[in-house]
């Protein structure tokens, strides 16, 4: 119960503020995409430009860790893709919007938050490790896969420019370069720059947060219950039940799989919506299991940190 008091309700306390200030009339939708767009393209971008750049990518680079999470992940994205398929009887492109759903943890906004309240801010390598390669690994799955089931009536040809330019042009996925490239050319920065860096990174996890709470608050639940209920139960049990399997295969190291649970055990985040909608595609899934499934995660990340050591 000490777990929860003061390592998961302070989390979810900030984003239960980012509601109840958009339900409430006291911030607007117009200021929450303000104040998102603020976060995922200016300071989220700069907190993982920090990240990577001061990242030991030679110790913190475990092929164990990034296999057990990201076998996990695949697993759990073919769970729902074909779960979606076969169980609801959704046509293709609809299931694989389904299964990014299922893919795409919230490793970045809840994930860091909650492993830093847990473990301390020297606990976060190895989760900077998953979140370097998250966004690409799990924006080239979708894509590959939602491309691959388009052309079945299109041409072929696109589906690589297509996959190109949607990764390259995420900004998170250009701090994260960004980083990689000062960390092996090992570029000196200026310290007024770092601490520009800094200020900017600090701000980053509390207004994604908050603003995390206004947009739970525009996609209120609205039928496909077993639907949502089925990603749920994929996300936030069946990942971290096979992270753990795969950690323990391959002997992780303790930290390794604090950060690996952890990070596999979040809820869908926002960017499963961001998906579906690019697409046009089980919107209203998406942006249920983002709320349903955050609601949820209190209490299973609450009983997944208690397995941990």
């Amino acid at each position: 119960m000490q777990t929860l008091i003061s390592v998961i309700l302070p989390v979810f306390l900030i984003i239960g503020f980012g509601y109840m200030a958009a339900w409430r009339g006291l911030f607007s939708q117009q200021n929450v995409d303000g104040l998102m767009r603020y976060a995922t393209t200016f300071a989220v971008p700069v907190l993982l430009f920090r990240a990577i750049s001061n990242l030991d990518l030679a110790a913190e680079y475990n092929l164990s860790l990034l296999g057990s999470f990201y076998g996990a992940a695949f697993l759990c994205f073919l769970a729902g893709m074909l779960g979606a398929k076969y169980l609801f009887g959704r046509d293709w492109e609809d299931a694989t919007a389904i299964g990014f759903v299922c893919l795409f943890s919230n490793s970045l906004l809840l994930g860091l938050a909650i492993m830093e309240r847990a473990y301390g801010p020297d606990s976060l390598t190895g989760n900077y490790a998953i979140i370097s390669i998250h966004a690409p690994f799990c924006y080239g799955l979708g894509i590959a896969t939602m491309e691959i089931m388009r052309a079945r009536h299109s041409s072929k040809t696109k589906i690589v420019p297509t996959v190109l330019k949607a990764m390259f042009s995420n900004a998170l996925i250009i701090g994260i370069g960004l980083g990689f490239v000062v960390n092996l050319g090992n570029i000196p920065m200026p310290e007024p720059a770092m601490h520009a860096v800094n200020l900017l990174a600090s701000s980053a996890l509390p207004a994604a947060l908050f603003g995390m709470g206004g947009v739970l608050y525009r996609y209120r639940p609205e039928g496909d219950m077993r639907v949502i209920l089925f990603c749920c139960a994929v996300s936030l049990g069946l990942h971290p039940t096979l992270t753990f399997a795969f950690g323990t295969l391959s002997a992780i190291s303790a930290d390794n799989m604090r950060s690996a649970i952890v990070t596999a055990s979040m809820a869908p985040g926002i960017n499963a919506y961001l998906f579906a909608n690019m697409y046009g595609r089980a919107m209203r899934v998406a942006a249920s299991t983002v709320l349903i499934g955050t609601a949820l995660s209190v209490l299973t990340v609450w009983l997944w940190l208690g397995t941990l050591p």
